[in-house]
């Protein structure tokens, strides 16, 4: 019975990064350094060799990338690549028998142990033999170099084994054959494809703001607009956000509307959920009259960007009562028994406002609408989308839409607020999903959010992490209750663990009132009314946290190792309060080394002191070094080696965010 062959004449396996065995793409950014792993050996003690070949979007590529062997005795070979453009790429692993290597090896061997040129006069015309194939392979100004050693191993009047080989040891020789190598029994892997994205997909600093609280009054109540909001946007930008996150802008449906603290008896004034979306005045294909008109949002998108930030518009696939569609296209819903459309719940929840899509009855019909409107939004100058509750939707679904939008606009982004379990969570970024919120945000504890933070790390290749330390549906209890020092110690975590994070306006003052003991859900909640704020006046007073996460913006962008997740590394505090973490990108030709350590005082009520013990190879140091570490919030300078002695006080600071410059 004949079995078919899984595997060539050099075993290759266990590649990496690969998703879900080549299923879907890896991920990665313009410029993003990935190591490309793979396990490759073959029988007996022949010498192998193994290299990379990258093809970018357009065809081109670099054919041989040499792999390394990493770790004695592990066969695992692995390789840096840099991506440049975005788009689809690829890559394949190529192992191979070396044969120039491996006779190498044994000659040099057999000489050491006493063997005289007359026993080896076969072995030396085997190497010059094996030279002469490699030849062809040699870049043409350092074929002589090939030459001269097979001359030297012809040449039957040396005596002296030793300087019969001498040539073809030498380091020069060695390093140009292995840079040209003579491979033979190729054997290559399938081609596995990565998804190369926009720098924005994986570094950015993220505000979310709601345009008709931007100038909005309360006595009487009168909604903001896209021209006052526009004002909000200097101030956004000075603190040094990259996106303008918007909640639905969208006409808001009169049926079931909700009023303050998510009541059901809304007063005449009361302006309901963005998220109940449609009215008579339109539905996701249209902006509600209060904001102002579509060209008015287009003054907003463009003030944006004239300040260096772009727009990320939500994109929440349900609707209100009154939505056009629900009068249209009835069969896009779930009808009950009695003819009724549902409404949407989450038992004990209920959102009588909203009706959630049945994607069943009419795909066809409802995919091509959703990318219609999708098209409308990326034609007035969205390209990112945060996308609302996509667990909720068919996975296929997203797959589909990504892939229609990217094949022709490939610098649109989707960020997934998909707060669920795991697996649903990890697939939608495998499927095309560019960002994903995350648990961060009920993560308080050291162990918990060490373990956290390497589960990303570990899954770095397809899945991007946001970390917002608020949103207009989550207050976390650690906010509630930790005063100001929560507030500045969980934005320091969130904008040094992850290259992208993000707040909900009203983080810089410090709001933190719960509509009841044990909820999550804001007081007086944005969602349901509008909230105008007093930032001069905060400010003003000493009491806004602008400053902090303006400092911490400028020194993410002064340094681009916090550009970055797969360089996250770990130290260790002996208490269980204080974590210790770093990110380094080593030097190269076009900049200098950039290292940046954080120790971050986890309890925002008391001081605590440790010591802190660094791994510092993993700084760019050696264990004995002395390394020169400066405090990014505060100028203060210390000379730290591998065990030093920390103490942070919340009321003064919760963090120190190191600059490393490595002393001795």
């Amino acid at each position: 019975m004949m079995i078919g062959r899984s595997v060539g004449r050099v075993v290759i396996s266990d590649v990496t990064p690969v998703v879900s065995c080549g299923q879907w793409p890896a991920r990665a950014v313009v410029g993003e350094r990935i190591t490309v792993g793979a396990t490759v050996f073959r029988e007996g003690h022949d010498l192998i060799g193994a290299n990379v070949v990258l093809s970018g979007p357009d065809g081109q590529g670099t054919p041989y990338v040499p792999m390394r062997v990493v770790g004695a005795g592990t066969d695992r070979f692995e390789a840096e690549i840099t991506v440049g453009g975005s788009g689809l790429w690829g890559f394949r692993v190529e192992a191979w028998a070396d044969p120039v290597a491996t006779w190498r090896h044994g000659i040099e061997l057999k000489v050491g142990a006493g063997q005289g040129c007359d026993e080896l006069a076969v072995d030396f015309e085997d190497g010059a033999r094996l030279l002469l194939r490699a030849l062809p392979g040699v870049p043409e100004g350092r074929r002589a170099e090939i030459a001269r050693a097979v001359a030297t191993l012809r040449d039957d009047a040396l005596s002296d084994p030793h300087d019969r080989i001498a040539a073809v040891l030498d380091a020069h020789l060695v390093s140009l054959l292995d840079a040209f190598p003579l491979r033979e029994l190729i054997t290559r892997s399938p081609l596995y494809r990565v998804w190369v994205d926009r720098p924005r997909a994986l570094y950015g600093s993220w505000y979310e703001l709601f345009p008709r609280s931007e100038g909005a009054t309360l006595d009487p109540p009168r909604s903001g607009t896209f021209l006052t909001a526009a004002e909000r946007l200097p101030a956004v930008a000075a603190m040094g956000f990259d996106v303008v996150y918007l909640p639905p802008i969208h006409p808001i449906g009169e049926v079931n509307r909700k009023g303050p603290n998510n009541t059901l008896t809304p007063g005449e004034d009361d302006p309901g959920s963005p998220w109940a979306i449609g009215s008579e005045h339109g539905g996701h294909d249209a902006v509600h009259p209060d904001l102002g008109t579509i060209e008015d949002f287009d003054l907003f998108v463009a003030r944006a960007r004239s300040l260096g930030m772009e727009i990320a518009l939500d994109l929440a696939l349900q609707c209100a009562p009154d939505h056009p569609w629900a009068k249209r296209h009835p069969e896009w819903f779930v009808v009950r028994s009695d003819g009724s459309i549902a409404y949407a719940e989450n038992p004990p929840k209920k959102y009588q406002d909203i009706y959630p899509l049945n994607f069943d009855a009419d795909p066809n019909g409802l995919y091509q609408e959703i990318l219609r409107v999708v098209r409308y939004w990326t034609g007035h100058g969205v390209r990112i989308f945060r996308v609302d509750n996509p667990h909720t939707k068919p996975v296929e679904f997203w797959e589909w839409l990504i892939g229609q939008v990217k094949a022709t606009e490939p610098d649109v982004l989707f960020l997934a607020e998909a707060f669920t379990r795991p697996a649903m969570m990890h697939t939608l970024a495998k499927v095309g999903f560019t960002q994903s919120y995350t648990y961060f945000t009920w993560r308080n504890e050291k162990w918990e959010l060490e373990e956290y933070a390497t589960e990303l790390v570990a899954s770095a290749h397809y899945m991007r992490p946001n970390f917002f330390v608020n949103t207009p549906d989550i207050l976390p209890g650690f906010l509630q209750d930790g005063g100001p020092a929560a507030f500045r110690l969980r934005a320091a975590l969130a904008a040094t663990l992850s290259p992208t994070w993000g707040v909900y306006a009203g983080y810089e003052l410090g709001e933190n009132l719960a509509v009841r003991p044990g909820g999550e859900e804001y007081l007086d909640s944005e969602k349901y009314q509008y909230r105008p704020r007093d930032w001069a006046g905060a400010e003003a007073a000493g009491l806004s946290l602008a400053p902090y996460l303006t400092r911490l913006n400028q020194i993410r962008r002064a340094h681009p190792a916090l550009h970055w997740l797969r360089n996250l590394h770990l130290h260790q505090a002996d208490s269980e309060q204080i974590m210790v973490y770093s990110k380094r990108l080593p030097a190269t030709d076009a900049a200098a080394a950039d290292t940046v350590l954080v120790v971050v005082n986890l309890d925002p009520h008391q001081a605590h002191e440790t010591t802190v013990h660094l791994d510092l190879p993993a700084l760019g140091s050696d264990w004995d070094d002395t390394i020169e570490v400066t405090d990014e919030i505060t100028g203060a300078t210390y000379q730290w080696g591998r065990h030093n002695y920390v103490r942070l006080d919340p009321t003064v600071e919760s963090a120190h965010i190191f600059t490393v410059r490595t002393r001795s």
